[in-house]
């Protein structure tokens, strides 16, 4: 397979020329691998007549779209920098990282540009549109690129046609760096990862040869976003790779949309944060399983195995029926809910990354997936660590820590965040505690930052208190702090739709309610991390684009 980033592109676009690429499932508009390479092309002429030079940044902002994936790949086989910023981004956050990158041009949509002021760009030669490649006159300040005419510029190029011999990509070494990507943490605020060609060509090549994807024409649905690594990566950057179609939903994801897109593209491949698969699991299994006659069955040796298998067929049907793997990640997985996956015969896997690993740090295949843990590190490719260990509940748990090829360089123009990231001797921080058993399956206890202290110095980590108590009836999502240093207190957003359903509406129901649930969580718990009280929030909590709680912002 060719070794550096801009080799792996230009082989796939000449090699799969005629097959789908990319598709906006919204608008039902497909592009082929050739028509995606024009769209490439153009995006090289516009840099060209801009006057980018390799290794200038370039940022973009905007909806997901094939159109958004075009621009991304034509800033990279040019030989600049990208810089994904992603959507939901505020205003004043993505003009700050268009000035902190020191980006000289700007893709947008036409939903984004409202957002910028060019007295806040200082170094932007230009705005441009990237459904159209038109720039946007009022922010552009290069005179020439105001009215630029991509079209003729294609004509004047390419007079015979575009062919694949003309997919000739930009040189370079894969110490390169081809991405900065800003995070959008749940305990900070947004940093530069820098990211080589070696690092994403780590991650990609470590997906083909664990066979994620591998196939001319495997479908993918992508509703994450792809200014985000994980879906970047695995949703866009993998399938292009490898002859694949990737199918851009394009609409807020969903139940009802999903399980209706699921239906329509068939994917071999689904990338999912564990939201959207609890959700399921609540709103749409629980009922079921509660009914008295199958909670009956369930309890009858023989006869359970077969309604699991019943269900966890119906779930293959629902997500189109050609489902080879649905790989979670971005957080951990309820494990109730993994439990009972893994008794349907689901076959569903969660991984483990973050961005600085351009994602991937460990994964495992369906089939030899180890429930509770997040699968084994990247053979081959990567080594993991827990270090700085201390006994508990008697595991051994400790940071966990991460060197190889997938690393990045570190944070751009943060020299002390950089210094900070690493070890002294090389090996990068995650800032997550876990533990890793003798076959080398890694389990995930909290973020070292989120882990609280108890009275008696024992370590509280909130996030397993919270998947206990979602799945309460009620509760929509929560988040456990220490109040005044010892308290521990809930902070709740409840399920409207079971509040009414069950008329605990009024303040009086809903306090003894919350009462209940406090007590039913508490017998979970030992004594040391039970709840003291549960506060009810009114306002949704903020949350990244992996749909983690922004807990930072929970005061």
């Amino acid at each position: 397979m060719p070794k550096t980033y801009n080799e792996i592109y230009q082989a796939s676009f000449r090699d799969n020329w005629s097959l789908p690429a990319m598709t906006n499932y919204s608008s039902g508009v497909t592009y082929s691998y050739a028509e995606f390479a024009r769209g490439v092309a153009k995006v090289h002429l516009l840099l060209d007549q801009l006057g980018v030079k390799p290794g200038d940044h370039v940022s973009i902002v905007g909806k997901d779209s094939a159109e958004w994936c075009m621009a991304w790949m034509g800033v990279v086989t040019y030989g600049a920098v990208i810089v994904p910023i992603l959507p939901d981004f505020h205003g004043e956050d993505i003009r700050n990282i268009i000035s902190h990158s020191d980006s000289v041009a700007v893709f947008a949509d036409s939903s984004h540009v409202k957002h910028l002021l060019l007295s806040e760009m200082p170094n932007v030669l230009a705005t441009i549109d990237y459904d159209t490649l038109k720039s946007y006159p009022d922010l552009t300040s290069l005179e020439s690129a105001r009215y630029l005419d991509v079209e003729r510029l294609f004509e004047e190029r390419y007079p015979n046609g575009y062919r694949k011999e003309d997919v000739v990509y930009a040189k370079m070494d894969n110490n390169d760096v081809i991405l900065i990507n800003y995070t959008s943490g749940t305990t900070g605020r947004s940093k530069g990862v820098i990211l080589t060609s070696n690092n994403i060509v780590a991650n990609i090549i470590f997906a083909i040869q664990q066979e994620i994807l591998n196939e001319k024409g495997d479908r993918v649905l992508c509703f994450l976003p792809n200014a985000h690594a994980y879906s970047c990566t695995f949703n866009f950057l993998l399938p292009l790779a490898c002859g694949a179609h990737s199918f851009i939903l394009g609409y807020s994801p969903t139940p009802k949309i999903l399980l209706k897109a699921f239906k329509d593209v068939s994917p071999k491949l689904i990338l999912s944060v564990p939201l959207v698969i609890e959700k399921i699991y609540k709103n749409v299994i629980t009922p079921k399983i509660n009914k008295p006659a199958t909670k009956m069955a369930l309890k009858t040796p023989g006869v359970n195995r077969l309604i699991y298998k019943k269900i966890g067929d119906s779930l293959l049907e629902a997500m189109g029926g050609k489902l080879d793997q649905f790989i979670i990640g971005g957080a951990p997985l309820n494990d109730e809910v993994g439990k009972f996956l893994t008794k349907t015969g689901f076959p569903y896997v969660v991984g483990y990354g973050m961005t600085e690993c351009g994602p991937l740090i460990s994964y495992e295949k369906p089939k030899r997936y180890v429930p509770t843990s997040c699968g084994k590190p990247m053979k081959g490719i990567s080594e993991v660590r827990i270090a700085d260990v201390t006994e508990v509940d008697g595991q051994m748990v400790g940071e966990i820590q991460v060197r190889g090829e997938n690393v990045c360089k570190g944070y751009y123009k943060l020299a002390e965040a950089t210094e900070q990231l690493f070890t002294a001797d090389g090996w990068l921080r995650t800032g997550d505690l876990g533990t890793m058993d003798k076959k080398n399956n890694l389990y995930i206890k909290g973020r070292h930052k989120t882990m609280l202290l108890g009275s008696n110095g024992q370590n509280i980590y909130p996030e397993e208190i919270e998947e206990r108590l979602n799945m309460l009836p009620g509760i929509s999502e929560s988040i456990v702090v220490q109040r005044d240093g010892t308290r521990l207190v809930a902070v709740v957003r409840t399920d409207e739709d079971y509040l009414k359903a069950h008329g605990l509406t009024s303040p009086e129901a809903l306090a003894d309610h919350m009462r209940e649930i406090r007590a039913q969580l508490n017998e979970m718990l030992p004594a040391y991390e039970r709840i003291q009280d549960i506060e009810v929030r009114d306002e949704e909590f903020e949350k990244t684009p992996k749909q983690s709680i922004k807990r930072f912002l929970v005061k």
